[in-house]
């Protein structure tokens, strides 16, 4: 594990390096606390450090201030205060500034061995912490079949960038799709036949789409798929290109696939999601109404004629 040596005098500087290389640390030695903040600042800096009281330039407890205030985010630094004053007060007053444990000059090598792998444990365990917390997130927000994001990580999704696209001033698109005959597929292929099916799809759709964009499972063989900044007339034409993306997949066995898809944008429908939702529902419902395969565009009354006929019109 990588280690900082903070440490102004050459004796302790060689005599610390040899020890760690003895016990198969890895020794980063600075000469100032600017140094040493410079080295520990760094993405990949060490996450064990031996920190000298006294040190020009940064002094070893406001270095250890500075590791505490969070400007390292996650990266937990173990650290060990290195002084000749063995004083319980100093101590203290070390401990409070955010050392996690102090060590006097001179110090036997196996105290020192001691209380760093303690430090390396505990790190250790921080690192393991941090990736299960990371896992039950990405359980919590991810459909475990196909990876995207699941119903309620894609409802967020739409949510916030409706609001970011009303204060822009910006349209955002909303694709609804369904895989057709799925049931079908299930039927006379199996449910593992459905469950690549759906795993395709889902690479498909997500290679398809740029790295802003938002693709989720909406339910079952549906897929929610959401596009900031795009108007009715850009929504339908990459749904289109996505239809045709899945169109073109190899088949599996005797399983081809296609999808229907409904979409609309908040250009003239304005930034209710459940509005937009419905709408295009409504338009992968008459999609799949008119043979599947195929794209279509919501249709609504148009507000202007509303009150005099009962003329519709499609928003492309």
């Amino acid at each position: 594990m990588k280690t900082l040596i903070a440490e102004d005098s050459g004796f302790y500087q060689k005599l610390l390096s040899r020890y760690l290389r003895d016990w198969g640390l890895e020794a980063v030695v600075t000469k100032s606390g600017a140094e040493a903040w410079s080295v520990l600042s760094a993405t990949d800096g060490p996450r064990l450090a031996l920190i000298d009281w006294v040190l020009p330039d940064i002094d070893g407890l406001e270095l250890c201030r500075r590791i505490r205030s969070g400007d390292l985010g996650e990266r937990y630094v173990y650290t060990v205060l290195l002084t000749s004053n063995n004083e319980s007060h100093h101590v203290l007053e070390g401990l409070k500034a955010g050392a996690d444990d102090f060590l006097g000059k001179p110090f036997a090598p196996a105290e020192l061995e001691a209380r760093l792998f303690t430090g390396k444990r505990i790190v250790e365990v921080h690192a393991e912490l941090i990736q299960t917390r990371e896992r039950l997130n990405y359980a919590a927000t991810h459909d475990s079949l196909t990876g995207l994001c699941n119903r309620g990580e894609i409802l967020n999704l739409l949510h916030r960038e409706l609001l970011r696209g009303a204060r822009d001033h910006q349209p955002t698109g909303v694709i609804l799709a369904d895989i057709d005959h799925f049931k079908r597929i299930n039927d006379a292929h199996g449910h593992s036949a459905g469950d690549q099916v759906l795993k395709r799809v889902a690479q498909r759709l997500r290679a398809g789409l740029r790295a802003y964009d938002g693709v989720g499972r909406y339910g079952g063989e549906e897929f929610l798929i959401v596009l900031p900044g795009c108007d009715a007339a850009q929504t339908l034409r990459r749904a289109d290109e996505l239809r045709h993306s899945i169109c073109a997949l190899p088949a599996t066995g005797q399983v081809h696939v296609s999808i229907s898809m409904g979409v609309c944008s908040s250009e003239h429908l304005g930034s209710d999601p459940d509005f937009l939702l419905k709408n295009a529902d409504d338009a992968l419902y008459r999609a799949k109404d008119l043979g599947r395969n195929r794209v279509h565009p919501v249709t609504v009354f148009h507000p202007v004629a509303m009150a005099s006929s009962t003329e519709m019109r499609s928003f492309v």
